[in-house]
């Protein structure tokens, strides 16, 4: 019976399929077989053993169900797994797990259930980004309202909007490629780190073996990877758990009725409640600002698994259960839900155009005060005088253009020429090129990864 949502509602079949018991305990064995492969290489055990050994060590051989009928007896999650291969394997099951302590398996085989997560966070990375590429693009043009502290302040673009999102994407894969140098790492070095059970070969056994699995060989561990790593890696979870937070927020206020500048998709039968027929809520942007919470929690106890009692405990092992399946799994939810978002974006011109002259060009004052600094008026002065203005426009509900030629202070500096330009949709600066520089710097980096 499933009871976590990971198990039924949330992630993808892929994802899930890396994180199930079994390929948990395929990468385990897969580790084990690397063992037995280095030791053959160095004469250690005889050849056909390990030939043997790697043949078996799959959930073919190796039942799931056995497993757990060995450690309810004996209470030790790694040497049930060692048993079980090891009666498959028959006399050459005397080889198994040579050396090797509990998380020389355990970390090794996390490194290889992290590294094929974070090849589909990465992918779906990627598709992010292609995807506000193209919206940035798009509406580099398409003037409305930027808003401050929820309030009117300037205009700014759309293009805007999605190249600042864009940009952040990119610096998430950035982080991973980066954090993977020190993520995707395995050892084997026995108890309390020393590879003393490996004798003088223990470096190059720890080699051969991560040299097999494609990982990088720890440069020191204490019977186990450290776990500051394993908290960079939650915080980077959880960083990009951030940025699909603050993009969901931003499409579930612009989404609002007295807003609704743009949308979330909603399929032609899709129902919004159960008893408002006509709500069109944007249930994936907010599952998305939901899921988000939950990453942010698992940082904390990350980071309590770093400081352990000497070269190790147990308190790390339970947590990590639970920490990285959910954490990965939920992320991929996210993910995939914010890739059909911003996919199926629905945008209304009609909205974003009355929503840029909502306050009767209240929002140009900042250009009404540049303009009469550059025909000569001293910036305090101007900023003064057009505050007064603005404060008037507001509560006797006038155009502020309306008010500021009446205005006799003004008159003296500004001809009906300069009124004219000053207009929201000529007040973006260099809002076009920025988005273009964002753009060419994405198809660069690209370029670079051969997309």
């Amino acid at each position: 019976m499933a009871v976590h949502p990971i198990d039924y509602r949330y992630g993808s079949e892929e994802m899930r399929r890396i994180w199930d018991e079994e390929n948990k305990l395929q990468k385990l064995l897969d580790v084990e077989a690397a063992l037995a492969r280095a030791h053959a290489k160095l004469g250690n055990i005889p050849e056909e053993s390990a030939r043997v050994i790697s043949e078996r060590a799959n959930t073919k051989w190796v039942r799931l169900e056995r497993v757990k009928e060995i450690e309810a007896e004996i209470h030790h999650d790694i040497m049930a797994v060692v048993k079980a291969l090891s009666e498959v394997c028959g006399d050459h099951g005397k080889y198994v797990h040579l050396g090797a302590t509990s998380n020389d398996i355990i970390d090794t085989a996390n490194a290889l259930l992290i590294k094929e997560s974070l090849e589909i966070v990465k992918n779906d990375l990627r598709e992010i980004r292609s995807i506000l590429k193209n919206l940035a693009g798009e509406h580099k043009y398409t003037v409305c309202i930027g808003r401050t502290h929820g309030q009117h302040a300037v205009p700014t673009t759309y293009g805007m909007k999605f190249a600042l999102w864009l940009d952040e994407i990119q610096r998430h894969i950035d982080r991973i490629e980066e954090l993977e140098k020190r993520i995707l790492v395995g050892q084997m070095s026995g108890a309390v780190g020393t590879m003393a059970s490996f004798g003088d070969k223990g470096l190059e056994i720890q080699r051969l073996v991560m040299e097999d699995l494609g990982l990088r060989p720890a440069r020191i561990s204490s019977q186990i990877i450290q776990r500051d790593v394993y908290a960079e890696l939650m915080m980077v979870l959880a960083l990009i758990a951030s940025t699909l937070d603050k993009i969901a927020l931003e499409i579930r206020n612009l989404q609002r009725t007295e807003i609704l500048e743009i949308s979330e998709p909603f399929g032609k039968r899709q129902v919004g409640s159960s008893t408002m027929p006509h709500k069109r809520n944007p249930i994936l942007s907010e599952k998305v600002s939901g899921l988000a919470r939950v990453l942010y929690s698992n940082v904390i106890p990350a980071l309590l698994n770093n400081p352990l009692w000497h070269e190790r405990d147990l308190t790390n092992s339970s947590v990590e259960r639970v920490i990285l399946p959910e954490s990965f799994v939920l992320l991929d939810e996210m993910l995939k839900s914010m890739k059909k978002v911003l996919s199926g974006l629905e945008f209304f011109p009609e909205n974003i155009k009355r929503n840029l002259h909502m306050t009767h060009n209240l929002i140009m004052a900042e250009p009404l005060m540049l303009k009469l600094t550059e025909r000569g008026m001293g910036r305090q002065e101007a900023h003064e005088l057009v505050r007064r203005l603005a404060m008037g426009a507001f509560y006797e509900k006038r155009d502020l253009m309306e008010i500021a030629k009446e205005n006799e202070e003004v008159r003296k500096f500004l001809s009906e020429e300069d009124f004219e330009s000053l207009k929201p949709e000529n007040y973006i600066g260099m809002a076009p090129q920025i988005v273009d520089n964002v753009i060419a710097y994405i198809k660069e980096k690209e370029r670079k990864e051969g997309l």
